[in-house]
């Protein structure tokens, strides 16, 4: 049974790479960078054969890279504190406890922007969200396994649980895997954002399909949120699901809202 062979576990699995013990976090996070970004480039590349993508220079892709990894950090630290303030204060005086935690909803919130940013500094008005869709599902879905096997210093798995594919993370108590339904979720997602996008070619707006997809992924994080260990910010409502909360609400306004590529003239930098 599922819940069986992986209470046989213990929790963190260390990964053995060539006699190097590698930290299951750190390795998977690590591998979810690499895959997002090399697939990143084959993105872009593959849009702008399409005739549907960016065709700005090497140079302002990178630049837009370097925006959303930035932003992307620090709006994953900045909700990672906000989702627990309590445990983050109590470690205040350990840089590398405080240093450590992060979340994907602050870091989507923070790398959209750090993207904005970046694409004001250069004079883009064009949307370049489309080229991110593919890596974010692949980033996503390799990082969470990096967070289940890490077990309960990750703090994400789910609350206990009867149903028969609960996993006991080493405290006795089998728990929703809510980080295995994370990763099945933004493969599920991201499939079907980018074959709506194959089927509907030409006929979207640039942008539609980043949109479509962090709307989806902020829905299912508002939800859940539900299932997990968490800090009341807001009534119900926990920091991650407040910011969900209004990830959802900035999708639907930037779905319904003309988009700058049908109404202004693009520019690139020189």
């Amino acid at each position: 049974p599922f819940s069986s062979r992986f209470s046989a576990m213990a929790f963190p699995v260390y990964l053995d790479l060539f006699g190097w013990r590698l930290h299951p976090h750190v390795a998977f996070e690590t591998l979810g960078y690499a895959v997002g970004a090399r697939l990143y480039f084959f993105q872009r590349r593959r849009l702008r054969l399409m005739g549907t993508g960016s065709r700005d220079s090497l140079e302002t892709a990178l630049w837009l890279l370097v925006g959303c990894i930035f932003g992307a950090w620090a709006g994953s630290k900045l909700l990672a504190w906000a989702e627990s303030p309590q445990f983050y204060w109590s470690l205040r005086a350990n840089p590398r406890a405080w240093l450590g935690g992060k979340t994907i909803v602050g870091g989507l919130l923070g790398g959209w922007a750090g993207i904005e940013l970046a694409k004001r500094r250069l004079g883009l008005v064009r949307s370049t969200g489309d080229a991110f869709v593919l890596p974010l599902t692949a980033g996503i879905a390799v990082g969470r396994l990096g967070c289940f096997f890490t077990g309960l210093s990750d703090h994400t798995y789910g609350v206990a649980t009867s149903l028969p594919w609960g996993v006991d993370f080493g405290d006795g108590v089998p728990r929703h895997p809510t980080q295995l339904y994370e990763s099945l979720f933004a493969l599920g997602l991201g499939g079907a954002v980018l074959f709506a996008a194959h089927l509907r070619r030409g006929a979207w707006p640039d942008g539609k399909a980043f949109r479509l997809f962090l709307l989806g992924y902020f829905v299912f994080r508002g939800l859940v949120e539900f299932i997990k260990p968490r800090e009341l910010l807001a009534g119900p409502l926990s920091a991650i699901q407040c910011a969900s909360l209004a990830g959802i609400a900035l999708c639907l306004f930037t779905l319904r809202r003309p988009h700058p590529c049908l109404t202004a003239p693009t520019s690139t930098p020189n």
